[in-house]
């Protein structure tokens, strides 16, 4: 979100540019009709009776002039050139600024990845709603206030996303879309669009044929080939699609129900989405007598005048919200520190870290020596939980902001590996999380605890604590979770992870060895 709020700052800078132009171009063709008003005046009063008219010297040399002159500095003008060079000069300037391909490319797959992860209609998404269908109605999962609907080439823009990664499960669906919309415009010029109805027809008859609906690719090509009738690749993949279906008779038609890939790697897929689509809301979850909320002191001398509204949200594994953990300006500031710094997320992968696609966020980290912020909230988390939390027995506090559909898919905060890069502080394995949340969001982003079958909705200023490790040391593989994808809203989060070194006296082990 902080890349979309420079994105709209840009954009302002290349609206004034656009205006000057619009500008300077208005006052040059308002010129241009006061020559074609001047002209067609004297076409229509003077020069009805030639003769009569070229018996004046001074109509016959005014003619002369202006077909010789004035005519020539109209349609050479460097008028029209200086005012283009002027607005290409103004684009220039900010060009360094706007995004990349990679990030319309991000932007595209995290609206693939709200698509999937809550079930969303592209239809609806492309009228600007988030709809999904249930029990076979369609039914709005949220609202916005103010509708944005896609065009043509918004859709094509995605589906060719889609195209070039070979997902041709979404390229349909999105190049569908678009060629429904570019064949409701009827072929309208768009000064801005990229793509048109005859490069959406190619790019959906070959996804078509990809996910063996051979008939419609065929049925879409000759539609293609009668807006481009020279096109011999086109015509070469008829003939290969006729033979295929000469082979073998098509038992598809073009309402063939597409079936989306398995994931190769994510084999919790379908509980992660469906506890995502809850928003945070299971009733029969908190139905469970054992939870309970509470105002907290721990025992802690700073927190008996003001304790901490305290949430058990579930017992195993053992999870709780501080609710106002921070306060408005509190969050303001540590995310302010850490915007400067904000870069590309990255897990773990073998030793090293690296960049991956279950993880889309920027983050940031942040030590107490340089940001006073940090300091007092370290001291508030060792207030509650008891646990040593400076360096090197805890890590930095790592601020994490989310973009369009960012997630993070199901994963443990702990090492799960001894080649894993958590242990280079030499202080063990994550024991804790303490994950505060920084802002509100309007739809989604929960986090989702997927063995333990629940979400943890995004309260803003509230805080989420979980302990990660057995007293014994091991993994708690219960809490396997997720950063379900912010549906709507700017989700920033803070983490703390503390480590087992130092806390011995703290959280000591228990005589149950099994614990």
């Amino acid at each position: 979100m902080v890349m979309f709020q420079k994105a709209i700052s840009v954009e302002k800078e290349l609206l004034s540019h656009l205006r000057t132009y619009i500008e300077d171009e208005t006052l040059r063709l308002n010129d241009i009709k006061r020559f074609y008003a001047k002209v067609a005046d004297l076409h229509s009063h003077v020069y009805h009776s030639p003769v009569a008219a070229m018996a004046n010297p001074l109509v016959a040399y005014t003619l002369i002039k202006r077909l010789q002159s004035e005519w020539l500095n109209v349609v050479h003008s460097n008028e029209a050139h200086e005012n283009s060079q002027a607005f290409k000069s103004g684009f220039e300037k900010e060009e360094g600024r706007l995004p990349n391909f990679e990030d319309l490319e991000g932007a595209a797959k995290g609206l693939m990845r709200l698509q999937d992860v809550y079930s969303l209609r592209v239809e609806g998404l492309a009228n600007g709603l988030f709809q999904r269908v249930t029990a076979g109605q369609t039914m709005d999962i949220y609202r916005p206030a103010v509708i944005v609907p896609l065009s043509g080439d918004d859709c094509f823009q995605v589906g060719k996303v889609a195209y070039e990664m070979e997902d041709f499960y979404h390229s349909v669906q999105w190049l569908e879309e678009a060629a429904r919309l570019f064949r409701r415009a009827q072929g309208e010029w768009i000064t801005e669009d990229e793509g048109n109805l005859k490069d959406t027809l190619d790019h959906l008859a070959y996804s078509h044929f990809k996910t063996g609906n051979i008939s419609y690719a065929w049925v879409l090509s000759q539609e293609l080939l009668r807006y481009d009738p020279s096109n011999k690749r086109v015509s070469r993949n008829i003939e290969k699609y006729e033979k295929l279906l000469a082979a073998s008779p098509p038992i598809e038609s073009h309402h063939t129900v597409l079936q989306r890939p398995n994931s190769t790697y994510l084999h919790t897929r379908h509980v992660y989405e469906r506890l995502c689509q809850t928003l945070g809301s299971q009733p029969k979850h908190y139905e469970n007598p054992g939870l309970f909320c509470d105002y907290f002191t721990n025992g802690n001398p700073g927190l008996i005048l003001e304790p901490m509204k305290r949430e058990v949200v579930s017992l195993e594994p053992y999870v709780v919200l501080y609710h106002s953990f921070v306060s408005d300006a509190e969050a303001e500031s540590v995310k302010s520190s850490a915007e400067p710094g904000l870069r590309r997320s990255v897990v773990a992968s073998g030793e090293t870290q690296s960049a991956a696609e279950y993880r889309i966020s920027k983050s940031a980290w942040l030590n107490d020596t340089t940001h006073p912020i940090v300091r007092r909230l370290d001291q508030r988390i060792t207030a509650l939980t008891g646990l040593t939390v400076q360096p090197p027995y805890a890590e930095y506090l790592q601020v994490v902001n989310y973009g369009i559909g960012g997630h993070y898919e199901p994963h443990f905060d702990h090492a799960t590996s001894e080649s894993s890069p958590v242990y280079k502080l030499k202080t063990g394995n994550r024991l804790a999380t303490f994950m505060i949340y920084l802002s509100s969001v309007e739809a989604g982003g929960s986090t989702a605890f997927i063995y333990a079958n629940f979400s943890v909705p995004v309260v803003k200023n509230a805080a989420v604590f979980w302990w990660n490790l057995h007293r014994n040391g091991q993994g708690n593989g219960d809490t396997l979770h997720a950063g379900c994808p912010v549906l709507v809203g700017d989700k920033w989060v803070a983490n703390k992870w503390v480590h087992e070194h130092g806390q011995e006296f703290h959280r000591p082990c228990s005589f149950d060895p099994e614990e």
